[in-house]
């Protein structure tokens, strides 16, 4: 059973949000489109390649169906579903078309080290059954797209007051914020690379602009972007109040703060930070150092280091 538990918390949110009287047609929808494309372009190519990287191309493209599938379907006010469904669009959209790049530029053809570093994981787990973890680890991507991300969405999607509240409009600025953030980021990584790659330096160590606070910018910037949807959806939240029964209204106002945690767990110790750093500090000359002067997921001011003078 130490395979299927990663399921096990994305199966109890998909049965939640599918008890809903307010949500089943739409998370039916959501679901079983998310089935069809986890299968045909996440779980089938891994069965037939072993490689874990494709799962960069269905989560996001799962996104772009997500808010596809809300828009149309849902029965709230009409521009507070747009949004919510561009918003989320966009997200995957950013990532989407990049991976769609690196795929035809064959950057596929290998594995992602943060997906090699998921079999280190494994062994230690014991896990032995590489096949069967891999598929599912990437169902679990295409159920949290049907379960617990999709719970911001289409709670907002939901409402159909035509007046926006405060928090809704925070919600959305914090987004805002922090999708600008994690595009800046990208970019000024992506500049210091190619001029890195000039020179012949390839294994440096970014840490400019915002790498130079935190070292992962991007991955706190994705986080915070899902934090002001969660944020944003929290009036929508108290608006269903009677709509359901009190016991899955509560369900369902917990499954936003899970969602949020999930993309910190994920962004943190599953496919971002601790992995991408477990490599990071073997290749590039300077990374520990790097990791002893800058936070590793939350910004903040660079630590000076206590260097004792040679005696």
């Amino acid at each position: 059973m130490k395979y299927f538990r990663p399921l096990y918390a994305f199966l109890l949110g998909l049965m939640v949000i599918l008890k809903s009287s307010t949500f089943f047609n739409l998370a039916l929808i959501n679901s079983l489109a998310q089935l069809l494309l986890f299968t045909l372009v996440v779980c089938i190519p891994i069965w037939r390649t072993g490689r874990m990287s494709y799962v960069d191309i269905g989560w996001p493209w799962g996104l772009v169906v997500l808010g596809i599938i809300s828009f149309v379907y849902s029965d709230g006010y009409w521009l507070r579903s747009l949004m919510v469904s561009a918003v989320v669009m966009l997200i995957g959209l950013r990532m989407g078309l990049g991976a769609l790049k690196m795929w035809r530029m064959g950057l596929l053809d290998k594995e992602f080290p943060r997906y090699q570093y998921q079999r280190i994981v494994w062994q230690e787990e014991g896990k032995t059954n590489t096949i069967l973890a891999l598929q599912v680890d990437a169902v679990s991507q295409g159920l949290a797209n049907a379960s617990f991300l999709a719970f911001p969405v289409f709670i907002i999607a939901s409402n159909s007051s035509e007046q926006f509240q405060p928090l809704e409009l925070l919600g959305l600025i914090i987004w805002a914020l922090a999708f600008a953030m994690e595009t800046i980021a990208d970019l000024q990584k992506v500049h210091f690379l190619r001029a890195m790659k000039k020179v012949g330096k390839q294994r440096q160590v970014c840490n400019i602009g915002l790498w130079k606070y935190c070292r992962h910018p991007n991955y706190f910037a994705e986080w915070m972007v899902w934090n002001g949807l969660v944020i944003a959806a929290i009036p929508s939240w108290l608006a269903l109040r009677g709509a359901e029964s009190d016991a899955l209204w509560l369900l369902l106002g917990l499954g936003l703060p899970t969602a949020s945690k999930f993309m910190y767990r994920t962004l943190v110790y599953i496919t971002g930070a601790v992995p991408s750093e477990y490599y990071s500090a073997q290749k590039r000359p300077g990374y520990t150092e790097y990791q002893k002067q800058t936070n590793r997921f939350f910004p903040g001011p660079r630590k000076v280091l206590d260097i004792q003078p040679e005696s």
